[in-house]
């Protein structure tokens, strides 16, 4: 057993993001459909620890508790980059949006539910392959499962629920990527970077600021980063046994977001090129580490029907985004970006959404209201209707109560 400490593991994913990084690369076909970097070099590290425990007898233990707060830090610095004059220019966009949202949840979840007849499962098993995984994350996923093993008796659910989370983060990390570039090529859509042959392909300039960046702006961002976090646990802990659960990273962008476009009417300016660094490299490091820890063997062993019903959900993923999507969303560059967003957090979750059109417009250019809308979508609205959905599918006879 090799334990490493927090530094070490931060280290390790550090060292996983570099090699992730000159993967995507100088491989054509990553560099291509966009693949994350955190999600290849992740990949490629429990590849390895899979065979040095299966052939060597060598496990490898990472200490990953600070993810979540690497999470709330990431959603912190959405909130705070989040301009509110740019959202009410997405307003219909963000409204075509949630339409194309809202019935996708209950066809995923009839997908789900079709697996689960043909695989002759129990009908919830369809629904832990539906958006209680997919759409909810491990936070849903855990919730829905210990309910279903207490009252439904549904044995290694935990796991089973764990596993599809976990492999929903890695297929929405990769299918989102080639749906946009498809998308994108079929209907010769372009973005600005696609057009300067010669331009480096880096992250958008997100502030209207002349200046260099230095360390005071750096420690400004920290401190309103760090705020968010403080202000949204607070939050979250205050509506903790409201009726509606809502999770804990919707108030750190929330809190964001009011110091974003509050905070100029009090003469605080943030750089939000600063602030986006710093949100970037959060939201790489959880991925990161969250790939890190993917337990290969577990998913072998629970590997058969799960993994029918992940494969068909992936593919109606992504049928779904690219010709109901796009379609609704103007059919533009910027409705590619959120095609490929669409499948990062319909399969896993906004992170991994976020993490696919950092990807893309690293390499064809800005799409500023796809960073306005699909965080608000995926981290608000979405939580929402699932709740309802899935209340109304479980308290019908034929799926919770057999």
């Amino acid at each position: 057993m090799i334990s490493l400490s927090p530094v070490q593991s931060l280290l390790a994913c550090c060292l996983v993001l570099v090699v992730g990084r000159v993967l995507t690369t100088r491989i054509g076909l990553l560099a291509r459909y966009s693949i994350p970097d955190p999600i290849v070099g992740g990949l490629l590290f429990a590849v390895i620890a899979y065979l040095l425990s299966t052939w060597g007898g060598i496990s490898v233990s990472l200490e990953t508790s600070v993810k979540p707060t690497l999470l709330l830090l990431f959603f912190g610095c959405i909130g705070l980059t989040a301009n509110l004059k740019l959202l009410a220019k997405g307003g219909p966009r963000l409204i075509a949006f949630l339409l194309a949202l809202i019935p996708f949840l209950v066809l995923q979840n009839a997908v789900g539910l079709g697996m689960a007849w043909l695989l002759d499962l129990h009908p919830l098993m369809g629904l832990l392959g539906g958006t209680i995984t997919l759409v909810g994350g491990h936070g849903t996923g855990a919730a829905y499962a210990t309910r279903f093993a207490d009252f439904n008796n549904i044995q290694d659910v935990m796991a089973l629920a764990m596993t599809s989370a976990t492999m929903g983060l890695v297929l929405g990390g990769v299918v989102g990527g080639p749906v946009a570039e498809w998308i994108m090529r079929r209907h010769k859509l372009s973005g600005s970077l696609d057009h300067a042959p010669d331009a480096k392909h880096e992250a958008p300039d997100l502030t209207e600021n002349a200046g260099p960046a230095s360390a005071g702006t750096f420690i400004v961002s920290m401190t309103a980063a760090f705020v968010c976090l403080v202000v949204g646990g607070y939050l979250a802990a205050l509506v903790e046994d409201a009726p509606v659960s809502l999770p804990n990273f919707l108030w750190c962008l929330a809190t964001g977001v009011v110091i974003r476009n509050g905070g100029e009417h009090l003469g605080l300016k943030l750089d939000d090129r600063v602030t986006d660094i710093i949100g970037t490299i959060a939201l790489s490091l959880f991925l990161g580490m969250t790939m890190m820890t993917l337990d290969l063997s577990s998913v072998a062993r629970l590997a058969g029907p799960l993994a029918l019903i992940l494969a068909v959900q992936t593919v109606f993923c992504a049928l779904y985004a690219a010709w109901v999507v796009f379609r609704l969303l103007k059919r533009d560059y910027e409705a590619a970006i959120m095609s490929a967003a669409f499948c990062g957090f319909s399969l896993g979750a906004t992170a991994t959404a976020i993490a696919n059109m950092q990807a893309l417009t690293r390499r064809h250019g800005p799409a500023p209201e796809a960073f306005i809308v699909v965080p608000v979508t995926g981290a608000f609205l979405v939580d929402i209707l699932n709740v309802i959905v899935l209340t109304s599918l479980i308290s019908l006879p034929f799926v919770g109560g057999m």
